[in-house]
């Protein structure tokens, strides 16, 4: 179906119906307050709504007034919208709001599941949690799996950073370092971290000298605040002011973090 096929035939339509509305005492100015148009645009429309006979100039206080064609066009045009408005809900309904998960184990189609979060990562199952789903298609345990028919709250504790602030090259770098402070560092948190995360060169330089394999290095704040919000504890080796950059970011996040000074 097409609607309003002719460009401009909205904004007719639009006028049209204020004006039926909104008469005898309509104004210019109120149709275009209404339309969030510009009254110039009202009056050149209204010039051709008149010489089409779809509205008339009143007399006295009547400023304008629709015609009979113009009811009828108003009514056409309104049932037009109606079934195009229509037609475009039934398809919408069509559509289903799908998720994707992991499978913790075989699934049919149409099953009833339950999504939990380990490790940052949505896993769905049949042990009973706070939030459920229904499965789209079969799967096999360990696959992704497309869920609809979400409901219910996942549970889901934040995670927090540890900041482990370093020395500037010209402050010495890792040569500045408190190796030994470092290592009691990372044994004082190592149960409790998902994820490890480095800004700037000296903090490649220590986590090669540590045996450390970072999970990210590029975009290092926004990559901390989406693995915390997934519940995951995340370590970052930054670079002197770098870690301004990174404590203005959980500010703002609301994360909870905590820097650690390893300069000698």
């Amino acid at each position: 179906m097409k609607v309003f096929k002719k460009k401009g035939e909205l904004t007719k339509f639009q006028i049209l119906a204020e004006i039926a509305k909104g008469q005898p005492h309509l104004r210019q100015k109120d149709i275009a307050d209404e339309l969030g148009i510009t009254v110039q645009a009202v009056s050149e429309n209204l010039k051709t709504l008149v010489d089409e006979g779809w509205v008339e100039t009143g007399s006295g206080q009547a400023r304008y007034k629709i015609t009979k064609r113009g009811i009828e066009k108003v009514k056409t045009g309104a049932n037009d919208l109606r079934k195009y408005a229509d037609q475009v809900i039934d398809t919408m309904n069509t559509y289903k709001s799908v998720w994707p998960a992991i499978a913790g184990e075989d699934l049919k189609e149409g099953e009833a599941v339950w999504l939990k979060m380990e490790e940052g990562t949505l896993y769905v199952g049949k042990e009973k949690t706070p939030a459920h789903a229904e499965v789209l298609h079969d799967v096999k345990k360990g696959e992704d799996v497309a869920l609809v028919s979400l409901g219910g709250t996942i549970e889901l504790e934040p995670g927090f950073v540890v900041i482990i602030k370093l020395p500037t090259i010209n402050q010495g770098g890792t040569h500045a370092c408190d190796l030994d402070h470092v290592q009691e560092l990372l044994k004082k948190y190592d149960n409790r971290i998902q994820r490890v995360g480095i800004m700037g060169t000296v903090s490649r330089s220590m986590v090669d000298k540590l045996n450390i394999k970072p999970d990210f290095e590029f975009a290092t704040p926004q990559a901390a605040v989406a693995a915390a919000n997934r519940g995951l504890n995340v370590l970052i080796f930054a670079v002197g002011k770098m870690t301004r950059t990174l404590t203005n970011r959980m500010d703002e996040e609301g994360i909870n973090y905590v820097i650690e000074d390893v300069l000698t």
